[in-house]
């Protein structure tokens, strides 16, 4: 079975209008473009260019995207208005970095390492604590057993909040007073998960954009206290960011890559935004892959990253 065929009608439904405002901000704007238009030409790229990077997609990306297609018109020879909808949803779609798992059976998938641990990162309010909960209740829901970790031990509404998503989830917990190293909560996470044979573990860290080093120190340390309990851990470093903020969620990225090796995205509140054409530019500038996005409060509302109907949602293909 082809990993698109998971793709439930309700959750493509889900897509489709949590994206709507952003396909209006960028695709609405690109039919008025070309409307009247025989050809693209080069005003009408220009004004292409100007929308892309003005729905948060990047500069870089945008003048990338930019260059793709007048390669495909210089190759072609010609490329009309109608042409270029589907010219530009090609370009977009290679531009995004696959990850290693996808498909929506990537909760189901058999850890290679158990347990597989997942250390998340992110600035707070970012919906970093949700994004954890809302994991733990889909991995759990493909029968997994899942711990989490409280290392976000500086903010009690952190930690509480992660109480709260573990007992609504029905996951173990792994807590220490406020203000215990980080670190010790994860080898404690650890520790309980291995002897309790637990195939996933995620680790909530501090959400603190202080100076890079501290942060670097910190990500560092907590990982190294990780590989005395679990070789190799963690298997994953899982970016939040808020897709609402646009331009805020390149720095962000910009820093944590920096202080840490992160492996995926999660890119959060796609719902009800115009911005989502940042899914696009992070994806490409960082050539890191989004594993996952959210699009609403549910539970439900997480999804694996589908480059495919991304794009078809985006383009309003059915």
């Amino acid at each position: 079975m082809g990993i698109f065929s998971f793709f439930s009608k309700d959750k493509k439904e889900n897509l489709d209008q949590s994206l709507s405002k952003t396909k209006d901000s960028i695709f609405s704007k690109i039919t008025r473009i070309v409307a009247g238009k025989s050809k693209v030409d080069e005003l009408v790229l220009d004004d292409l260019e100007e929308v892309l990077i003005t729905s948060d997609v990047g500069v870089e990306t945008s003048l990338k995207i930019i260059a793709k297609i007048e390669a495909r018109i210089a190759k072609d020879k010609y490329v009309n208005s109608e042409e270029l909808s589907r010219v530009l949803k090609e370009e977009i779609a290679e531009l995004l970095t696959d990850p290693e798992i996808t498909g929506l059976d990537h909760f189901e998938a058999i850890p290679q390492n158990k347990p597989h641990v997942i250390m998340v990162v992110g600035v707070n309010g970012v919906g970093k604590t949700t994004t954890i909960g809302k994991l733990a209740y889909h991995f759990k829901q493909a029968g997994k057993t899942v711990y989490l970790g409280a290392a976000d031990t500086f903010r009690a509404a952190a930690v509480e909040q992660l109480m709260v998503w573990g007992e609504r989830v029905g996951v173990e917990v792994i807590r220490q007073k406020m203000g215990s190293d980080p670190a010790s909560v994860a080898f404690d996470t650890l520790s309980s998960a291995l002897k309790n044979n637990a195939d996933i573990v995620i680790i909530d860290t501090a959400g603190r954009l202080h100076n890079k080093v501290n942060l670097m120190n910190e990500l560092t340390k907590i990982k190294n206290v990780m590989q005395k309990v679990v070789p190799n851990a963690p298997h994953e470093v899982l970016l939040v960011l808020d897709g609402s903020t646009g331009q805020n969620a390149f720095e962000q990225a910009k820093q944590f890559t920096a202080a840490t090796e992160v492996t995926a995205l999660a890119i959060t509140k796609l719902d009800g935004t115009a911005k989502g054409g940042v899914v696009i530019g992070i994806s490409d500038q960082f050539k890191i892959p989004v594993m996952y996005i959210g699009l609403g409060e549910g539970l439900e509302d997480l999804q694996v990253f589908n480059k495919k109907e991304f794009v078809d949602s985006l383009f309003g293909n059915k």
